[in-house]
């Protein structure tokens, strides 16, 4: 089995899959605002490879959004739910990604509300427990 290069980075090499995917999300304070949901790249084209002359890709933005139930149902999020959450907002990458003091607002219980409007009103019971 061959061997993978080591090369030389400057920064933090970080494996997207193993130490950012599907971890919480925390505000300065250890409030839970999201997941990382996905990741903006910056260095990298579509269909096209990346070259081993040229700057690494590096990792501009986090995505985080509800996509649960995309993921179970198929299909994508709207790209409106998604939130960017800037790389330079990010204080540190753990158990979970801790994020620094800033003034961005977080909207965690979207899918909740649109799930209650969509779908839990119209069955019985679903508006008042008094029904």
């Amino acid at each position: 089995m061959s061997q993978l290069p080591v090369k030389r980075h400057r920064g933090e090499l970080l494996d997207a899959r193993l130490h950012l995917l599907d971890r919480q999300l925390l505000t300065d304070g250890g409030t839970p605002v999201g997941i990382v949901d996905d990741i903006v790249l910056d260095g990298v084209e579509l269909d096209e490879d990346i070259s081993d002359r040229g700057n690494a890709p590096r990792a501009t933005a986090l995505l985080s959004g509800q996509v649960v139930m995309t993921r179970i149902f198929g299909g994508f999020p709207p790209l409106a739910r998604l939130q960017q959450i800037p790389w330079k907002l990010v204080a540190s990458v753990g158990v979970v990604v801790r994020l620094k003091p800033n003034d961005m607002t977080f909207d965690a219980d979207w899918m909740e509300r649109w799930l209650r409007d969509r779908i839990v009103k119209h069955i019985p019971g679903g508006r008042d427990a008094t029904q």
